[in-house]
């Protein structure tokens, strides 16, 4: 028997022993991933991200500032990771230049939102991170090619009025950001969906190595960010440091992967629908752990996305593989 792919050990005989036969056994296919995973993925980091602001609060108050909080805890996330650089170097030089963008998206992306977060108020900076849908389509439908079908359409619409019913301001009449918490959640949500477009150009490298790249854009953003911004080094308690490190192993390192993995396996459009979450839970957090006031049409538009991720997670459930 000769074999040409890897096949069951079996003993077959055929014909006479002069006589050879290529005959093909393949192994049995390896069961599909299951389909709600990506979407279990994306929910569980939307529901992190929506209260991670509150320990980080905690560490401002603390005295570790926010840039500094950024760069101890990626760094921890960074060294937990480094095994990967090592293991996967090969794909790494292959994939450099690509690796090397999202990084640096993704570094602002998280750097500028745990500013955001600290200085502006919780709702109003989710809100503003989240117009990151409408930049999710738009370099979707620019970079990648992709293709907005009936219902993926319906789902961002009601998404996108969910969001900006929430965000609407009736002193200026429009849904507008205003002072520098609101631009930086503005620039944050931009950075985002264009970290997802090269994620999911690179539908060939590992989740780990796209998560540990990632630290490694935090970590520089973050430097940068504290000497442009001439912040010295807080004289704080090593325990603040420490408590910085576990948020970083046990919120931001989960974090990063779930999503990596959810927006590696799902249409850009899809997934950022899908992180919408994010809003609902860091509403509900923040009407919980702070005095801010959630008014009526937040909550109103809340169910509006909220109905937008089910949809989203349905429609992609019942697709066929």
């Amino acid at each position: 028997v000769l074999c040409y792919r890897p096949v069951r050990p079996v003993k077959l005989f055929s014909g006479s022993r002069t006589s050879l036969r290529i005959i093909r056994i393949p192994m049995n296919p390896a069961k599909p991933s299951h389909r709600l995973l990506p979407v279990a993925s994306l929910l569980l980091s939307a529901t992190l991200w929506g209260i991670v602001w509150y320990p980080l609060r905690l560490l401002e108050h603390s005295g570790l500032a926010g840039a500094w909080s950024a760069l101890v805890s990626y760094a921890a996330a960074l060294l937990a990771m480094l095994w990967v650089f090592v293991r996967q170097r090969r794909v790494l030089a292959d994939n450099l230049p690509w690796l090397l963008l999202m990084a640096l998206a993704a570094g602002w992306c998280n750097v500028s939102f745990i500013m955001a977060v600290l200085d502006g108020t919780v709702v109003r900076v989710l809100l503003l991170f989240y117009l990151s849908p409408f930049w999710a389509v738009c370099l979707g439908w620019l970079l990648l090619g992709e293709r907005l079908d009936t219902r993926s359409m319906f789902v961002f619409i009601v998404a996108v009025c969910g969001a900006m019913v929430m965000l609407w301001d009736s002193s200026i009449g429009a849904p507008w950001p205003s002072g520098t918490a609101d631009w930086l959640a503005v620039s944050s949500g931009f950075a985002f969906a264009l970290s997802n477009v090269f994620v999911r150009r690179m539908q060939h490298v590992t989740v780990v190595l796209k998560s540990g790249s990632s630290f490694f854009g935090v970590v520089v953003v973050a430097a940068g960010w504290i000497v442009l911004s001439h912040t010295a080094m807080p004289a704080v308690n090593p325990v603040v440091f420490g408590y910085a490190v576990l948020l970083a192993l046990g919120a931001f390192l989960v974090m990063s992967l779930a999503v990596f993995s959810g927006v590696t396996h799902m249409p850009l459009h899809r997934s950022a629908v899908i992180l919408l979450f994010e809003l609902v839970v860091g509403a509900v957090s923040a009407l919980l752990l702070t005095d801010e006031v959630v008014l009526t049409r937040e909550w109103v538009g809340g169910g509006m996305i909220v109905l937008a991720a089910w949809v989203a997670a349905y429609i992609h459930a019942g697709e066929e593989p």
